[in-house]
This record gives structure tokens, C-alpha cells and sequence, in this order.
């Protein structure tokens, strides 16, 4: 279907999509200490949740935003998810317990499902193979670079109002996107190509997801991939403030964090078409489980100088992003790739229980903290380790399809 856009603007617009639901994450971080004080004082850790239940509500919302964008269209669906977003938003900004706020952002996180899920699809719509990879990719480089200064941000706006003033600018960046996306994007779903929303359909749809076995290594991957990633960003603040004593400090380091890890996406856009998706994404799950095991075995030691431990450590961050921008891009291509004929419902339903799976991996990492950065670095260890295994199954299970002879 022919669109208005160039390809230019189309990337950098999904990639606004992505990074205001990126946004919504990272840009909480400083506000952590303050919600706890106000709202949770006498156990800090529960301030966690506050990014958990958005990531609980988003995965539940992308049980649904596919099958119907798939009925109605990417646009009107993503519209109707950018407008729950901004009222959780609202919500949020006027909670006066933690209960309530943990609500709100559950509202704001099933909302923010529509453009995460929906503009994969959109993507789907119009492209396949490693070309998707490789616009993807484009546009998740956007996405990780724009937050890495969300923190700063965020520290900015609490202190000229509060961390209640981050939600309103939330509610800000929504009106934007719903914009942006209503008066520039036509419609990349062909109404001839569209699926009546039925328990039949629904039913047989989720079947042949969950019965192609090469999708659901992917999931199982994804899961593992966006698991570690989360936990990183649940105990990020708290190691910068009580492991490394740089609270202050943390928004640009962060910020430094992402922007060099950022080149992960330009690595894997210019690669992907040359070495193909599993493979870079085998190659840095390989990375990043024998790096994490080689912190681990340092740490062990306990023989750091106290002036290489912070260094070490960003370092060691600094490779957990990178690994996020060379294999994002290529698992959602890798996982869509066989379902373009049905690529709403299947973005929901692999987003979903990725979203879902993610959370259940990445809260016991996140709540394990005790001071010490050492859960997170095994947590990685573990999750990278188990990704390379799935990632190989997935080439075992491709040649072994290849020498089938054709039925």
C-alpha cells in the first residue's frame, strides 16, 4: 500500500512511539527516592513496583491491541491506546497512595501496548525479511537514544515541580504522538486485508503461534533478552546511589550509558543484510554470556581496586545495552517474519507473553538487591547464557526444515 511518508519520517515517527513508552520507564528513575519517601517510606524497595506495574499493564494490553488493530486499523487502534495512556497519566500525577499510583500506572502501561504492539505491525504491513530487521533496527536506535537522556529529563522536571510533574509531561508527549501519527500516517492496513475480531479467529490465530516451534524459541528469547534488560533498568538507580554513592550523578551516566550503547542499532543496520539476523543475535548472546561471566569471576576475587570498581561496572552496563541494540530489532523481524498474514494478532500475542514473561524474570532480579550489584550481574549471566542456547535451537531447528524434502 502506498504511503505518504518518506522512509525517513516513517522511522523517526515509530521511533517516537517506542521512545514515549521507553520514556515512561526511564524517565521515572529519579523520581524512585522521592515516590518511596512520600508514598512507601518504611520499605523503599516497593518504589520498584511503580515501574513493574507499568510493564504488568502493557503486557496485558497486548493480549488485545492486535486482533483489534487487525479489525479496525493500526491508526484508530493506536489513537485509542495513546488516549488510556494519557488518562493513566492524569491518574497518576493525582495519586495520594502508593496503591493508587500502582493503579494508574497499570491503566498507563495497558494503554502504552497500542503503539509498541501496533507499530511493529505497521512495520510488518509494509515490509519483511531483513529488510524489516533493518528498519527496525534504524528506529530502535532512535528509541534507545532518545531515553538516554529521559533520566535527565525527569530529573529536570521534578525539580521545577515534583515527580508528579513527570506524569503531566507524559500526558504532553501523548497529545504529540496521536498527532503526529493522525495528521502525517495514512492507515498501512488494507481494509481488504482486514480480520473480524471472533473467538474463532482469535482462537485459531494463538493456535498457529503457539504451535510454530521457531516463533516460540524466539519468544522464549525475547523473554530472557527483555528480562535482563528490565532488571537493569529496576536496580539501575539504586546501585548508582547506595552501591556507587552517585545519586546526583545518575541521569548522565545514564544517559552516557545508552548513547554509547546506542551504536549497537547502527552495528546491527549495517551488518544485518550482510550476516543476517540469527547470527548476529547468536553472536551477542556469545558476548555478553562469556563477558558476564568474566565480571562474575573478577568480583569473586574480591581483589578490585576501589577506584576501578565504578568504571568496571558502566563498562559492563554499557555491553548489556549494546547486546539489546544488535538483537531487538532482529528477534521482533525474526518472530514476525512467518506471520505477515496475521501480523496484529501475532505482534500481541508475542508481545504479550514477552512483556509478561520479562516481568516474572526481571522482579526477582530486581528485588534480590542487597546492596551489591552482583545479583544483576548474575541475572545476566544467567539469562544471556539460556539465550544462546534458544538462539541455537533456533539454527539447529532451520537446517534441520532445510533438509526436509518438500511435501
Amino acid at each position: 500500500m502506498p504511503r505518504r511518508l518518506s522512509d525517513l519520517e516513517f522511522v523517526v515517527m515509530l521511533a517516537f512511539l517506542f521512545a514515549m513508552v521507553a520514556f515512561s520507564i526511564d524517565s521515572m528513575l529519579p523520581s524512585l527516592p522521592a515516590i518511596a519517601d512520600e508514598l512507601t517510606p518504611d520499605n523503599i524497595n516497593k518504589a520498584q513496583l511503580v515501574l513493574t506495574a507499568f510493564m504488568a499493564g502493557m503486557g496485558v494490553g497486548t493480549f488485545v491491541v492486535g486482533p483489534i488493530s487487525d479489525a479496525v486499523g493500526r491508526k484508530m487502534t493506536i489513537t485509542a491506546g495513546i488516549a488510556i495512556y494519557i488518562v493513566g497519566a492524569v491518574l497518576a500525577a493525582r495519586a495520594t497512595s502508593l496503591e493508587g499510583l500502582l493503579v494508574a500506572r497499570a491503566l498507563q502501561g495497558l494503554g502504552a501496548a497500542s503503539p509498541r504492539i501496533v507499530a511493529l505491525a505497521m512495520v510488518r504491513d509494509l515490509y519483511k525479511g531483513r529488510e524489516m530487521a533493518r528498519i527496525t533496527s534504524f528506529f530502535m536506535m532512535i528509541f534507545i537514544m532518545i531515553p538516554a537522556l529521559a533520566p535527565a529529563i525527569g530529573t529536570g522536571i521534578v525539580a521545577f515541580s515534583s515527580w508528579r510533574g513527570v506524569f503531566v509531561s507524559y500526558a504532553v508527549l501523548g497529545v504529540f504522538a496521536a498527532l503526529w501519527l493522525n495528521l502525517r500516517q495514512p492507515e498501512t492496513l488494507d481494509p481488504t486485508e482486514r480480520r473480524a475480531i471472533s473467538a474463532r479467529l482469535l482462537k485459531s490465530g494463538v493456535r498457529e503461534v503457539l504451535s510454530n516451534k521457531m516463533v516460540m524459541l524466539i519468544l522464549g528469547v525475547l523473554i530472557l533478552g527483555f528480562g535482563q534488560m528490565f532488571a537493569m533498568l529496576s536496580s539501575t538507580q539504586q546501585i548508582y546511589d547506595q552501591v556507587f554513592d552517585k545519586a546526583a550523578s545518575f541521569p548522565f551516566w545514564f544517559a552516557g550509558m545508552a548513547l554509547l550503547a546506542g551504536t549497537g542499532t547502527i552495528v546491527n543496520a549495517t551488518l544485518v543484510n550482510k550476516i543476517g539476523m540469527r547470527r548476529l543475535a547468536i553472536a551477542a548472546y556469545i558476548g555478553q554470556t562469556f563477558i558476564s561471566c568474566a565480571y562474575l569471576a573478577v568480583i569473586s576475587t574480591g581483589l578490585i581496586p576501589q577506584a576501578l570498581d565504578f568504571p568496571l561496572y558502566f563498562a559492563w552496563s554499557v555491553t548489556v545495552y549494546f547486546m539489546v541494540g544488535i538483537t531487538f530489532g532482529n528477534l521482533n523481524a525474526l518472530a514476525l517474519e512467518p506471520l505477515g498474514h496475521m501480523a496484529g494478532l501475532g505482534s500481541s500475542v508475542i508481545g504479550a507473553l514477552s512483556t509478561v514473561g520479562a516481568v516474572l524474570v526481571a522482579a526477582p532480579i530486581g528485588l534480590a538487591f542487597n546492596g551489591s550489584y552482583v545479583p544483576l550481574v548474575l541475572g545476566t549471566f544467567c539469562c544471556s547464557g539460556l539465550a544462546w542456547l534458544l538462539m541455537s535451537k533456533t539454527r539447529a531447528l532451520e537446517t534441520g526444515a532445510q533438509v526436509q524434502p518438500a511435501e
